[in-house]
């Protein structure tokens, strides 16, 4: 398998496309509706130059901790997750307009007030994020980019590990799942061998069994219906002035 591209001179994080396409099929009239209405209060804007984006001020309420998932699909995870834990405060990200239209559908007929929305390619805002203000990450069934030459789309890189461990309190949680293997060992050797992250404690044979407050995507559920079985792992943020 060949390096990734974030370990090497080469192009912004930004500069490398990560997702597929952005649009499909016209939204229906009704879906669009809820788009228009919903989506300019759920949208995070984007900080100037050199700003701090303050998590807390996105929400109406205060939260006990902030929650993010990258590329959130059809939200079908992130809405129920928000519904069942209202004191966290969650950001989604996603560049597909048909799945951020689900999401802003889901928010909008639960009466969620604990989601904002960034619909566009999410990591030059993550950079915008202060220290140690999220408690979990969800990197669920991306795009697993199976070509070796496309491997520096992958979303699990060193320079996002860098990343995600600025983001992360100490102990707090990197999930990512795959139905894909190649994308199973890329993330094992990559999170693994990063200094902030490690593996919690469950053996592999228990990796194809979902931790216990997960939610099931769309994109899992057509896997599983064709019969391929995901991994799921969690990496923990080791404390700041712990040793490897």
């Amino acid at each position: 398998m060949v390096s990734d591209d974030d370990t090497r001179p080469g192009p912004r994080t930004e500069d490398v496309r990560f997702y597929g396409r952005r649009k499909g099929k016209p939204l229906r009239a009704g879906r669009q509706a809820v788009m228009d209405r919903r989506l300019p209060a759920l949208a995070i804007p984007m900080p100037g130059e050199g700003e701090t984006l303050d998590p807390a001020a996105l929400f109406p309420e205060s939260t006990r901790a902030l929650w993010l998932e990258i590329g959130f699909g059809g939200g079908e995870h992130l809405a129920a997750q928000a519904a069942a834990h209202p004191d966290v405060g969650f950001i989604g990200g996603e560049v597909f307009e048909y799945g951020v239209a689900k999401l802003v559908a889901a928010v909008d007929e639960a009466g969620l007030t604990n989601v904002r929305v960034y619909p566009d390619d999410i990591r030059p805002l993550l950079e915008h994020l202060p220290d140690a203000c999220l408690e979990r990450i969800f990197v669920l069934f991306p795009d697993p980019w199976p070509k070796s030459r496309h491997a520096k789309r992958r979303m699990i890189a060193p320079r996002r590990l860098d990343l995600f461990a600025r983001l992360l309190v100490d102990g707090g949680s990197l999930r990512v799942a795959s139905d894909d293997m190649g994308y199973i060992r890329w993330t094992l050797m990559h999170a693994t061998a990063h200094p902030a992250f490690a593996l919690t404690a469950r053996r592999p044979d228990d990796w194809r069994a979902p931790p216990a407050d997960h939610v099931q995507t769309r994109y899992e559920a057509k896997a599983l219906e064709q019969g391929r079985r995901p991994i799921y792992l969690d990496f923990r943020r080791r404390g700041r002035g712990d040793r490897p």
